[in-house]
């Protein structure tokens, strides 16, 4: 946890699933330079007088050291071989202003947990609540679903969408057929008197598909989300370069700072200044 202007944070969980390595980054600027003698890697070296078979491409594919790589990064500033290496990081527990934030990269390519199938549980609460405000809350607090941590600040934010998902119910005159799958609908009458046996069915039941295109509107940028993004190594060092610093959102220089703490070093010696 970490308290920020008087609120306290969960910081995200991050895991590198997987990387390309610099093997193929190598072999690239050796085929700009025909150079491939020069390199200090066996496997790479062969590539001028044959092509790679499976083995081969298994050994480039393992590189731990390139002297090429680093004088083309740290000396020559010879930048784009980088984007021939790949990484991709899960990501868990950042929040929904981090997403807008990771927009402004331009080269990534990222997948988020969706909030159009997502939201059913706080709807299915919403609707079991019978109109208990406190019911509500209890049910949305036990879904840990943002990054602040302190239950007041917590209630409050939820207590709002209670409000908003109100005021809807009131304006919107089919707002259980929006709400809850039709094989669900009768049980609204069958359990009209017992919210906590109403709310059990209908998260037994079929989910509403994309629920959440009614209700995107109660939810804010403290909301936790989870994706996973694919940098090259080049978008990676910009990145980094902008977001582990002072001057960044605090949300996402935590997030880049737990990426970094996965990143391989054969990486980072290629896109941070030693």
């Amino acid at each position: 946890m970490e308290n920020i202007y008087g609120i306290e944070y969960s910081k995200p969980e991050v895991v590198l699933i997987q990387d390309t390595g610099i093997g193929v980054a190598e072999s690239a600027a050796r085929t700009c330079y025909d150079s491939f003698s020069a390199s200090e890697n066996e496997v790479i070296k062969n590539i001028e007088t044959q092509m790679p078979d499976e083995n081969m491409c298994n050994e480039i594919n393992n590189i731990e050291n390139s002297e090429l790589l680093d004088n083309l990064a740290w000396t020559y500033f010879h930048h784009s071989i980088l984007e021939h290496a790949n990484l991709s990081f899960l990501i868990r527990g950042t929040s929904r202003a981090v997403l807008q934030e990771h927009a402004r990269h331009r080269i990534q390519a990222i997948s988020v947990r969706s909030t159009r199938y997502t939201m059913s549980g706080v709807i299915n609460a919403y609707v079991a609540s019978l109109g208990d405000k406190e019911f509500f809350i209890q049910k949305v607090l036990g879904f840990d679903m943002f990054v602040t941590s302190n239950e007041d600040y917590n209630r409050i934010e939820i207590g709002a969408m209670f409000d908003k998902l109100t005021y809807q119910k009131k304006t919107q005159e089919n707002f259980y057929e929006i709400s809850v799958a039709k094989s669900s609908l009768n049980l609204v009458d069958e359990f009209k008197n017992d919210s906590q046996g109403l709310f059990d069915a209908l998260q037994n039941g079929k989910k509403k598909r994309n629920v959440g295109d009614a209700f995107k509107h109660i939810i804010s940028d403290n909301v936790k989300v989870d994706m996973v993004v694919t940098f090259n190594l080049r978008s990676l060092k910009n990145y980094f370069t902008l977001r582990d610093s002072g001057a960044a959102f605090f949300q996402i220089r935590w997030l880049a700072q737990e990426m970094i703490k996965v990143t391989p070093k054969k990486y980072l010696d290629l896109i941070i200044k030693k």
